[in-house]
């Protein structure tokens, strides 16, 4: 659900949302409604709190070692089909 297509991605959005919440800090005296504008903009690019940020990513990365070990798995069931059809060519 909270999970992005690609890590990359994925990490992208973290480092706008980081970069977006210190530039909020560092400025919110000096300009504090768009320092409220970068918060709201942060939130955004998490997809919600950092929390939901963390989650997100840990089911990235755990989608991408379900599909690689998929794909792993049909490439051996596809293996063990092309020798047993070899064997029965013979």
């Amino acid at each position: 659900m909270f999970g992005s297509a690609f890590l990359g991605a994925h990490l992208m959005r973290g480092a706008a949302a980081a970069a977006l919440l210190a530039w909020a800090i560092v400025h919110q005296t000096a300009h504090p409604w768009l320092s409220l504008g970068a918060g709201v903009a942060a939130l955004v690019a998490l997809r919600g709190c950092p929390m939901c940020w963390t989650v997100g990513l840990v089911e990235t990365l755990s989608q991408g070692r379900r599909d690689s070990t998929i794909r792993y798995d049909e490439a051996v069931d596809r293996d063990r089909v092309a020798i047993a059809g070899a064997r029965w060519d013979l």
